[in-house]
């Protein structure tokens, strides 16, 4: 099991507060501020410079963080394998994911696994903010998890599809029916802009294109923007991940300015994760494969 007192640590320090550090954790503020004095006095250091209303590490404690978080990942990495020696006929495979592959990707991902691994749980975290979820995965609260390339830690990502940027209009368009829509020719109509991580891309494509927006509507949801769309509110910009199998009434088209995001499979490391995380990336690996090649 892991050290709690190194958990707790490792979470002060990337949050930078005791009291979101106990309420991630599950402890009070004091029990978290507790096991950091007991954690300092074991070590002879002082780990954390505690100011008002915020802390963070020291100079020691900034040394030392990659070895606890060493440690930490250490002993989870063990138990796994322990597990697979014992040959254990149950195990647990964490996955993360943004709510898009959570819906379109996974249920089928599940019951290929399945087949191949009955006796393993899949255990599935959505998490949309990628931050996050690359945070997840650095410190071992996830096995693996979907992002969109390039991830911004040094973990293992495998390619598994690149994902085009695709136009969305209202069904009754005049561009409707047009094989690449120009997006210049869209610059005065009004744009329903995604606010999920979807707006990343969206902003790219137009910027790329010489389009400043008429921005008529900003939407977190980006099941809410198709919706819009579809009733004739203003165009929009999303990856084709989250258009396909939609049943609402639009027209999807590709830009004439192609664009592509690369989404992949990652873990901290290939060569530490448990056999069942590796046997899940490959399902996942040949499922996508198999998907696309059928389309």
């Amino acid at each position: 099991m892991v050290n709690p007192k190194y958990k707790a640590l490792l979470r002060v320090a990337e949050t930078g507060s005791f009291t979101q550090a106990a309420n991630d954790l599950g402890y009070s503020q004091s029990g978290i501020s507790g096991m950091i004095s007991s954690l300092e006095k074991e070590m002879g250091v002082q780990l954390v410079v505690r100011d008002y209303k915020e802390a963070h590490l020291s100079a020691e404690g900034e040394d030392l963080l990659p070895w606890i978080s060493n440690v930490c990942n250490g002993e989870r990495q063990l138990a796994s394998r322990i597990a697979e020696l014992r040959r254990l006929e149950r195990g647990v495979v964490r996955v993360a994911a943004p709510t898009s592959i959570s819906t379109h990707w996974f249920p089928g991902m599940v019951k290929a696994f399945e087949r191949k691994c009955p006796g393993v749980e899949l255990h599935l975290m959505c998490i949309d903010d990628e931050a996050e979820l690359e945070r997840a995965l650095w410190h071992g609260d996830a096995d693996c998890g979907f992002l969109v390339a390039p991830a911004k830690r040094a973990l293992k990502t495998i390619p598994l599809h690149d994902d085009p940027i695709m136009v969305l209009l209202p069904p009754d368009h005049a561009l409707a029916h047009v094989d690449r829509v120009p997006v210049r020719t869209l610059a005065e109509e009004p744009f329903i802009q995604p606010r999920s991580r979807s707006m990343q891309e969206a902003e790219a494509l137009l910027r790329n294109s010489g389009v400043k927006p008429h921005v008529r509507f900003a939407v977190d949801s980006d099941y809410s923007v198709m919706n819009m769309v579809s009733k004739g509110l203003g165009f929009s910009i999303l990856p084709g991940l989250l258009l396909e199998d939609t049943v609402l009434p639009l027209a999807v088209l590709p830009p004439h300015l192609e664009m592509r995001r690369e989404i992949s499979i990652a873990m901290r490391s290939a060569d530490t994760s448990s056999t069942a995380t590796r046997a899940f990336v490959q399902t996942a690996r040949t499922w996508v494969a198999q998907r696309y090649e059928q389309r």
